[in-house]
């Protein structure tokens, strides 16, 4: 069945198997709803307890309610029950949705940070909630990031070093965390990149033996780890892979000889 069809089946169906309840708890009652004039409108056009309700508990259902009338949104921003609050903010004016930035349930505020005109967007870079500032990372403009560099959540930060411009990216390498590191080093352009062939952690070494010009490569032929080693002798060039002729490991020899078996220019191939 077409997606579109099958949306529309889903929205006339009579009944979600969970049974109707208030949000508040209890049964729901049509008489207090200040929408109650809409259920004489049928399906799609009005609502139907236990399965488009604006009152109701469950989120899909406050959800169809306001497929059915997105321009009720607006009307309901401040609404007590967050659900209803967080479902308005998908189809509410942009205008109203930086009233909703200090919301007090963040699964209000995250509808809010995936909407909002970028030129507000920036105010929620100190959102108290880990996703919701993940959502604005992914949405801010790359040289409008640098204030979450130094962000509390690694996972927050490893965002940031994927999508951070190149300029401020150095002031990234030395990031606490091995992860953040990993992603700097992936996009990190010289000379910068050099600097952190010292790093402590063996998969952050590796990667910049994957990046830095074979020309530098020597530098870490010596390397403490042997998967870093073998990473160079990838890419090294022929002075560089004669002296890792005898190393320690021998996937590190293998791999030396197999280059050496092939055609190895004296300086190879520059993927810096």
């Amino acid at each position: 069945m077409p997606a579109d069809s099958l949306r529309l089946a889903n929205d006339l169906r009579p009944q979600d198997e969970i049974p109707a309840q208030h949000w508040q708890g209890g049964p729901l009652h049509c008489g207090d709803c200040g929408y109650a004039h809409l259920r004489a409108l049928g399906a799609r056009l009005g609502c139907e307890p236990g399965h488009a309700c604006m009152q109701d508990v469950y989120a899909r259902r406050i959800d169809r309610f306001f497929r059915w009338h997105p321009t009720l949104s607006d009307e309901q921003l401040a609404h007590s029950y967050f659900e209803v609050r967080a479902i308005a903010a998908r189809r509410a004016s942009l205008f109203r949705l930086p009233a909703l930035m200090d919301d007090p349930d963040e699964t209000v505020r995250l509808q809010v940070a995936l909407r909002l005109p970028q030129a507000q967007l920036v105010r929620m870079a100190n959102d108290p909630h880990r996703e919701v500032r993940i959502r604005v990372v992914q949405r801010l403009a790359p040289a409008e990031l640098g204030a979450l560099r130094n962000d509390p959540d690694y996972g927050v930060r490893e965002l940031v070093a994927q999508r951070l411009a190149l300029a401020l990216l150095p002031t990234m390498a030395n990031d606490p965390d091995r992860a953040v590191r990993l992603r700097v080093a992936q996009r990190l352009e010289m000379p910068a990149l050099l600097r952190m062939a010292d790093d402590t952690e063996p998969e952050v070494r590796r990667v910049v033996a994957e990046r830095l010009p074979v020309a530098l490569l020597s530098r870490l032929s010596r390397d403490v780890d042997w998967r870093v080693r073998w990473e160079v002798a990838q890419r090294a060039d022929a002075a560089t892979l004669e002296a890792m002729r005898d190393d320690e490991e021998p996937e590190v020899r293998q791999a030396v000889r197999t280059r050496q078996a092939g055609d190895v220019s004296p300086i190879g191939t520059n993927h810096g």
